[in-house]
Protein backbone atom coordinates (compact mmCIF):
# COMPACT_ATOMS: atom_id res chain seq x y z
CA UNK A 1 0.00 0.00 0.00
CA UNK A 2 1.36 3.39 -0.97
CA UNK A 3 1.55 6.35 1.40
CA UNK A 4 -1.10 8.16 -0.68
CA UNK A 5 -3.50 5.19 -0.35
CA UNK A 6 -2.90 4.97 3.40
CA UNK A 7 -3.65 8.67 3.84
CA UNK A 8 -6.81 8.34 1.76
CA UNK A 9 -8.06 5.42 3.85
CA UNK A 10 -7.32 7.30 7.07
CA UNK A 11 -9.26 10.31 5.80
CA UNK A 12 -12.30 8.24 4.92
CA UNK A 13 -12.38 6.27 8.20
CA UNK A 14 -14.60 8.80 10.10
CA UNK A 15 -16.99 8.91 7.14
CA UNK A 16 -17.14 5.12 7.06
CA UNK A 17 -17.96 5.00 10.76
CA UNK A 18 -20.65 7.62 10.30
CA UNK A 19 -22.17 5.71 7.38
CA UNK A 20 -22.11 2.50 9.38
CA UNK A 21 -23.89 4.22 12.24
CA UNK A 22 -26.46 5.69 9.87
CA UNK A 23 -27.07 2.28 8.36
CA UNK A 24 -27.61 0.86 11.84
CA UNK A 25 -30.09 3.59 12.69
CA UNK A 26 -31.92 3.00 9.39
CA UNK A 27 -32.71 -0.54 10.44
CA UNK A 28 -36.31 -0.82 11.49
CA UNK A 29 -36.76 -0.53 15.23
CA UNK A 30 -39.75 -2.40 16.57
CA UNK A 31 -41.74 -1.83 19.73
CA UNK A 32 -41.52 -4.96 21.87
CA UNK A 33 -43.40 -4.08 25.06
CA UNK A 34 -44.65 -1.34 27.33
CA UNK A 35 -44.29 -0.82 31.07
CA UNK A 36 -46.36 1.43 33.32
CA UNK A 37 -46.08 2.68 36.89
CA UNK A 38 -48.88 4.27 38.88
CA UNK A 39 -47.78 7.19 41.08
CA UNK A 40 -49.58 8.79 44.00
CA UNK A 41 -48.21 12.09 45.33
CA UNK A 42 -48.66 13.19 48.94
CA UNK A 43 -51.10 16.01 49.79
CA UNK A 44 -49.71 19.44 49.03
CA UNK A 45 -50.55 22.98 50.07
CA UNK A 46 -54.04 24.00 48.94
CA UNK A 47 -54.29 26.04 45.76
CA UNK A 48 -57.46 26.84 43.86
CA UNK A 49 -58.87 28.51 40.79
CA UNK A 50 -62.42 29.65 40.04
CA UNK A 51 -63.90 26.13 40.00
CA UNK A 52 -61.17 23.67 41.16
CA UNK A 53 -59.42 22.85 44.42
CA UNK A 54 -55.95 21.30 44.25
CA UNK A 55 -53.57 19.79 46.76
CA UNK A 56 -55.49 16.73 47.95
CA UNK A 57 -55.33 13.97 45.32
CA UNK A 58 -52.58 14.04 42.71
CA UNK A 59 -50.62 11.48 40.77
CA UNK A 60 -50.00 10.11 37.34
CA UNK A 61 -48.99 7.26 35.08
CA UNK A 62 -45.45 6.63 33.90
CA UNK A 63 -45.17 4.97 30.48
CA UNK A 64 -42.09 3.27 29.06
CA UNK A 65 -42.22 1.99 25.48
CA UNK A 66 -39.52 -0.65 24.92
CA UNK A 67 -37.87 -1.49 21.59
CA UNK A 68 -35.63 -4.20 20.17
CA UNK A 69 -33.01 -1.51 19.50
CA UNK A 70 -32.42 -0.98 23.21
CA UNK A 71 -34.06 2.45 23.15
CA UNK A 72 -36.84 3.20 25.64
CA UNK A 73 -39.35 5.96 25.04
CA UNK A 74 -40.86 7.71 28.05
CA UNK A 75 -44.21 9.40 28.51
CA UNK A 76 -46.05 10.65 31.58
CA UNK A 77 -49.67 11.63 32.17
CA UNK A 78 -50.27 13.68 35.31
CA UNK A 79 -53.42 14.43 37.29
CA UNK A 80 -53.77 17.43 39.56
CA UNK A 81 -57.02 16.00 40.89
CA UNK A 82 -59.48 13.09 40.21
CA UNK A 83 -58.07 10.32 42.36
CA UNK A 84 -59.07 7.40 40.14
CA UNK A 85 -57.97 8.93 36.84
CA UNK A 86 -54.39 7.62 36.70
CA UNK A 87 -55.47 4.01 37.22
CA UNK A 88 -57.97 4.29 34.36
CA UNK A 89 -55.24 5.62 32.05
CA UNK A 90 -52.95 2.79 33.12
CA UNK A 91 -55.66 0.23 32.30
CA UNK A 92 -56.20 1.74 28.83
CA UNK A 93 -52.47 1.65 28.16
CA UNK A 94 -52.01 -1.94 29.26
CA UNK A 95 -55.22 -3.51 27.99
CA UNK A 96 -56.23 -1.46 24.96
CA UNK A 97 -53.11 0.23 23.59
CA UNK A 98 -50.38 -2.32 24.20
CA UNK A 99 -51.76 -4.87 21.69
CA UNK A 100 -51.82 -2.16 18.99
CA UNK A 101 -48.23 -1.06 19.67
CA UNK A 102 -46.39 -4.39 19.81
CA UNK A 103 -44.35 -4.95 16.68
CA UNK A 104 -44.84 -1.39 15.35
CA UNK A 105 -42.10 0.80 13.92
CA UNK A 106 -41.93 4.04 15.97
CA UNK A 107 -40.79 5.91 12.84
CA UNK A 108 -44.49 6.07 11.85
CA UNK A 109 -46.06 8.21 14.61
CA UNK A 110 -48.92 9.43 12.43
CA UNK A 111 -49.81 5.87 11.45
CA UNK A 112 -49.65 4.79 15.10
CA UNK A 113 -51.91 7.69 16.09
CA UNK A 114 -54.41 6.80 13.36
CA UNK A 115 -54.50 3.13 14.36
CA UNK A 116 -54.92 3.99 18.05
CA UNK A 117 -57.84 6.28 17.23
CA UNK A 118 -59.44 3.51 15.20
CA UNK A 119 -58.90 0.92 17.95
CA UNK A 120 -60.29 3.15 20.71
CA UNK A 121 -63.01 5.18 19.01
CA UNK A 122 -65.88 3.07 20.35
CA UNK A 123 -65.17 4.19 23.91
CA UNK A 124 -64.61 7.78 22.81
CA UNK A 125 -61.49 9.73 21.93
CA UNK A 126 -61.68 12.41 24.59
CA UNK A 127 -61.06 12.35 28.32
CA UNK A 128 -58.71 9.75 29.72
CA UNK A 129 -58.55 7.87 26.41
CA UNK A 130 -56.78 10.85 24.86
CA UNK A 131 -54.55 11.14 27.95
CA UNK A 132 -53.30 7.63 27.17
CA UNK A 133 -52.84 8.23 23.43
CA UNK A 134 -50.93 11.45 24.13
CA UNK A 135 -48.52 9.68 26.50
CA UNK A 136 -47.82 7.12 23.77
CA UNK A 137 -47.12 9.82 21.18
CA UNK A 138 -44.65 11.54 23.51
CA UNK A 139 -42.89 8.22 24.15
CA UNK A 140 -42.75 7.39 20.42
CA UNK A 141 -41.12 10.73 19.63
CA UNK A 142 -38.75 10.20 22.56
CA UNK A 143 -37.60 7.01 20.83
CA UNK A 144 -37.11 8.80 17.50
CA UNK A 145 -35.12 11.63 19.05
CA UNK A 146 -32.88 9.23 20.93
CA UNK A 147 -32.32 7.14 17.79
CA UNK A 148 -31.31 10.24 15.85
CA UNK A 149 -29.26 11.72 18.68
CA UNK A 150 -31.29 14.95 18.61
CA UNK A 151 -33.75 16.76 20.87
CA UNK A 152 -37.17 16.39 19.29
CA UNK A 153 -37.65 20.11 18.58
CA UNK A 154 -34.71 19.91 16.14
CA UNK A 155 -36.15 16.78 14.50
CA UNK A 156 -39.45 18.60 14.00
CA UNK A 157 -37.71 21.63 12.50
CA UNK A 158 -36.64 24.16 15.09
CA UNK A 159 -38.04 27.68 15.06
CA UNK A 160 -36.02 28.81 18.11
CA UNK A 161 -33.86 27.47 20.93
CA UNK A 162 -35.60 29.25 23.84
CA UNK A 163 -39.08 30.34 24.87
CA UNK A 164 -40.49 33.07 27.12
CA UNK A 165 -42.18 31.59 30.19
CA UNK A 166 -44.75 32.96 32.57
CA UNK A 167 -45.34 31.78 36.12
CA UNK A 168 -48.65 30.37 37.34
CA UNK A 169 -48.27 31.97 40.74
CA UNK A 170 -51.54 33.83 41.32
CA UNK A 171 -53.54 30.96 42.84
CA UNK A 172 -56.27 31.32 45.42
CA UNK A 173 -54.87 30.24 48.80
CA UNK A 174 -56.37 29.60 52.21
CA UNK A 175 -56.15 32.30 54.90
CA UNK A 176 -54.66 34.87 52.55
CA UNK A 177 -56.97 37.86 52.86
CA UNK A 178 -53.97 40.12 53.40
CA UNK A 179 -52.33 38.72 50.22
CA UNK A 180 -49.15 37.87 52.12
CA UNK A 181 -48.87 34.43 50.47
CA UNK A 182 -49.74 35.92 47.11
CA UNK A 183 -47.03 38.57 47.51
CA UNK A 184 -44.43 35.98 48.53
CA UNK A 185 -45.27 33.93 45.44
CA UNK A 186 -44.87 36.96 43.15
CA UNK A 187 -41.57 37.94 44.78
CA UNK A 188 -40.21 34.39 44.36
CA UNK A 189 -41.35 34.40 40.73
CA UNK A 190 -39.50 37.62 39.96
CA UNK A 191 -36.40 36.43 41.80
CA UNK A 192 -36.25 33.31 39.60
CA UNK A 193 -36.33 35.54 36.54
CA UNK A 194 -39.87 35.43 35.16
CA UNK A 195 -41.08 38.55 33.40
CA UNK A 196 -44.77 37.57 33.36
CA UNK A 197 -47.22 35.79 35.64
CA UNK A 198 -50.86 34.72 35.72
CA UNK A 199 -53.58 35.51 38.24
CA UNK A 200 -56.64 33.36 38.90
CA UNK A 201 -59.94 35.26 38.78
CA UNK A 202 -63.66 34.46 38.90
CA UNK A 203 -63.96 32.59 42.20
CA UNK A 204 -65.47 35.61 43.94
CA UNK A 205 -66.72 39.07 42.98
CA UNK A 206 -65.39 41.36 40.28
CA UNK A 207 -64.20 43.66 43.06
CA UNK A 208 -62.10 40.82 44.43
CA UNK A 209 -60.66 40.19 40.95
CA UNK A 210 -59.77 43.86 40.59
CA UNK A 211 -58.08 43.86 43.99
CA UNK A 212 -55.97 40.81 43.09
CA UNK A 213 -54.88 42.23 39.74
CA UNK A 214 -54.04 45.67 41.15
CA UNK A 215 -52.15 44.13 44.06
CA UNK A 216 -50.16 42.00 41.63
CA UNK A 217 -49.35 45.03 39.50
CA UNK A 218 -48.25 47.08 42.51
CA UNK A 219 -46.06 44.23 43.77
CA UNK A 220 -44.45 43.33 40.45
CA UNK A 221 -44.16 46.71 38.78
CA UNK A 222 -45.41 48.05 35.47
CA UNK A 223 -42.84 46.23 33.32
CA UNK A 224 -44.12 42.74 34.25
CA UNK A 225 -46.95 41.22 32.19
CA UNK A 226 -50.04 39.93 33.97
CA UNK A 227 -52.45 37.40 32.46
CA UNK A 228 -55.81 36.46 34.03
CA UNK A 229 -57.43 33.01 34.00
CA UNK A 230 -61.13 32.43 34.82
CA UNK A 231 -61.20 28.63 34.32
CA UNK A 232 -64.65 28.46 32.66
CA UNK A 233 -66.38 30.34 35.52
CA UNK A 234 -68.68 32.69 33.56
CA UNK A 235 -71.61 32.79 31.20
CA UNK A 236 -71.38 35.07 28.15
CA UNK A 237 -72.84 38.15 29.85
CA UNK A 238 -70.59 37.98 32.92
CA UNK A 239 -67.55 37.10 30.83
CA UNK A 240 -68.00 40.27 28.79
CA UNK A 241 -68.69 42.42 31.87
CA UNK A 242 -65.53 41.28 33.64
CA UNK A 243 -63.46 41.21 30.47
CA UNK A 244 -63.98 44.93 29.98
CA UNK A 245 -62.49 45.54 33.43
CA UNK A 246 -59.51 43.20 32.92
CA UNK A 247 -58.87 45.00 29.65
CA UNK A 248 -58.84 48.41 31.32
CA UNK A 249 -56.45 47.06 33.96
CA UNK A 250 -53.95 46.28 31.20
CA UNK A 251 -53.93 42.46 31.43
CA UNK A 252 -52.11 40.73 28.58
CA UNK A 253 -54.70 38.01 28.00
CA UNK A 254 -58.04 36.77 29.33
CA UNK A 255 -57.98 32.99 29.61
CA UNK A 256 -60.84 30.46 29.44
CA UNK A 257 -63.73 32.66 30.60
CA UNK A 258 -66.34 30.24 29.16
CA UNK A 259 -66.85 26.46 28.99
CA UNK A 260 -64.64 25.05 26.23
CA UNK A 261 -67.50 23.94 23.99
CA UNK A 262 -68.99 27.44 23.66
CA UNK A 263 -67.05 28.44 20.56
CA UNK A 264 -69.76 30.90 19.50
CA UNK A 265 -69.48 32.61 22.88
CA UNK A 266 -65.72 32.86 22.51
CA UNK A 267 -66.23 34.45 19.10
CA UNK A 268 -68.56 37.05 20.63
CA UNK A 269 -65.98 37.89 23.32
CA UNK A 270 -63.12 38.11 20.85
CA UNK A 271 -65.13 40.48 18.67
CA UNK A 272 -66.19 42.67 21.62
CA UNK A 273 -62.91 43.00 23.52
CA UNK A 274 -59.46 44.28 22.63
CA UNK A 275 -57.70 42.06 25.21
CA UNK A 276 -56.40 38.76 23.82
CA UNK A 277 -58.79 35.84 24.34
CA UNK A 278 -56.82 32.69 25.25
CA UNK A 279 -58.27 29.19 25.40
CA UNK A 280 -57.72 25.59 24.35
CA UNK A 281 -56.43 23.64 27.35
CA UNK A 282 -59.62 21.55 27.34
CA UNK A 283 -59.75 20.93 23.58
CA UNK A 284 -58.95 17.37 22.52
CA UNK A 285 -57.59 17.47 18.97
CA UNK A 286 -56.80 19.66 15.99
CA UNK A 287 -60.37 19.49 14.71
CA UNK A 288 -61.68 21.20 17.85
CA UNK A 289 -59.05 23.92 17.42
CA UNK A 290 -60.01 24.27 13.76
CA UNK A 291 -63.66 24.88 14.68
CA UNK A 292 -62.64 27.41 17.34
CA UNK A 293 -60.45 29.27 14.85
CA UNK A 294 -62.99 29.18 12.03
CA UNK A 295 -65.37 30.95 14.41
CA UNK A 296 -62.65 33.48 15.32
CA UNK A 297 -62.94 32.52 18.97
CA UNK A 298 -59.33 32.87 20.13
CA UNK A 299 -56.29 35.13 19.84
CA UNK A 300 -54.06 32.63 21.66
CA UNK A 301 -54.60 28.85 21.55
CA UNK A 302 -53.31 26.79 24.48
CA UNK A 303 -52.88 23.07 23.76
CA UNK A 304 -52.34 20.73 26.71
CA UNK A 305 -50.05 17.78 26.02
CA UNK A 306 -52.45 15.34 27.72
CA UNK A 307 -55.65 16.44 25.99
CA UNK A 308 -54.54 17.97 22.69
CA UNK A 309 -52.01 15.23 22.02
CA UNK A 310 -48.26 14.79 21.81
CA UNK A 311 -45.89 16.27 19.21
CA UNK A 312 -47.77 14.78 16.26
CA UNK A 313 -50.96 16.69 17.08
CA UNK A 314 -49.26 19.80 18.46
CA UNK A 315 -47.37 20.48 15.25
CA UNK A 316 -50.61 20.30 13.27
CA UNK A 317 -52.41 22.56 15.76
CA UNK A 318 -49.50 24.98 15.52
CA UNK A 319 -49.66 25.03 11.72
CA UNK A 320 -53.44 25.54 11.70
CA UNK A 321 -53.29 28.40 14.22
CA UNK A 322 -50.36 30.00 12.41
CA UNK A 323 -52.39 29.92 9.21
CA UNK A 324 -55.11 31.89 11.01
CA UNK A 325 -52.59 34.40 12.35
CA UNK A 326 -53.25 33.24 15.92
CA UNK A 327 -50.58 32.89 18.61
CA UNK A 328 -49.95 29.72 20.65
CA UNK A 329 -48.92 29.11 24.27
CA UNK A 330 -48.72 25.87 26.22
CA UNK A 331 -51.01 24.82 29.02
CA UNK A 332 -48.47 23.40 31.43
CA UNK A 333 -44.74 23.48 31.13
CA UNK A 334 -41.52 21.53 31.18
CA UNK A 335 -39.05 19.92 28.76
CA UNK A 336 -41.77 18.05 26.84
CA UNK A 337 -43.67 21.28 26.20
CA UNK A 338 -40.43 23.07 25.29
CA UNK A 339 -39.64 20.51 22.60
CA UNK A 340 -42.97 21.23 20.97
CA UNK A 341 -43.04 25.00 21.47
CA UNK A 342 -39.57 25.50 20.01
CA UNK A 343 -40.74 23.85 16.76
CA UNK A 344 -43.84 26.08 16.39
CA UNK A 345 -43.15 29.51 14.80
CA UNK A 346 -46.20 31.25 16.31
CA UNK A 347 -45.57 30.07 19.89
CA UNK A 348 -45.17 32.94 22.37
CA UNK A 349 -45.16 31.48 25.92
CA UNK A 350 -44.69 28.39 28.05
CA UNK A 351 -46.72 28.16 31.23
CA UNK A 352 -44.59 27.26 34.23
CA UNK A 353 -44.11 28.20 37.84
CA UNK A 354 -41.23 26.27 39.29
CA UNK A 355 -37.58 27.03 39.78
CA UNK A 356 -35.59 26.71 36.58
CA UNK A 357 -32.73 28.31 34.69
CA UNK A 358 -33.88 31.42 32.87
CA UNK A 359 -32.18 34.00 30.67
CA UNK A 360 -34.00 37.32 30.26
CA UNK A 361 -37.32 35.71 31.13
CA UNK A 362 -36.79 32.80 28.72
CA UNK A 363 -36.19 29.08 29.25
CA UNK A 364 -33.55 27.39 27.10
CA UNK A 365 -34.54 24.42 24.97
CA UNK A 366 -33.63 20.90 26.15
CA UNK A 367 -30.26 19.62 24.95
CA UNK A 368 -30.69 15.87 25.48
CA UNK A 369 -31.76 13.60 22.61
CA UNK A 370 -35.45 12.73 22.67
CA UNK A 371 -38.24 14.47 24.57
CA UNK A 372 -36.41 14.80 27.93
CA UNK A 373 -39.47 13.00 29.30
CA UNK A 374 -37.74 10.50 31.58
CA UNK A 375 -38.57 10.55 35.28
CA UNK A 376 -35.81 9.89 37.79
CA UNK A 377 -35.80 6.33 39.19
CA UNK A 378 -35.75 7.51 42.80
CA UNK A 379 -38.81 9.71 42.17
CA UNK A 380 -40.70 6.74 40.69
CA UNK A 381 -39.72 4.39 43.51
CA UNK A 382 -40.69 6.98 46.12
CA UNK A 383 -44.24 7.49 44.84
CA UNK A 384 -44.99 4.25 43.00
CA UNK A 385 -48.07 2.40 44.26
CA UNK A 386 -48.31 -0.39 41.66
Amino acid sequence: MTRRMALALAATAPLSRALAKAAEVKKQIKITNIETDLLRLPPAEFTGDAIHNFGFAAGGVVLRVLTDGGITGWGYSSFGMVEGGPRVVQTILQDEIKPVLIGRDPAFPKKIRSDLWRALEYQGLQGVTQFAISAVDIAVWDILGKAAGLPVYKMLGAARDRMPAYAMCGWYRENDKDHSQYKRSIDETLEIGYRAFKVKVGRYSLEDDTDRIEFGRKTAGKDIRIMVDANQAFNRTEALRRGRVYQELGCFWYEEPLPPWDHDGYAELAASLDIRIATGENEYNKRAFMDLLLKKGADVVQPDNRRAGGPTEWIEIGAISDGFGVELASHGGGPVDMNMLCAIPNAIYMESGGKQEMVNGEVLAPELPGMSSELKPDYISKYKIS
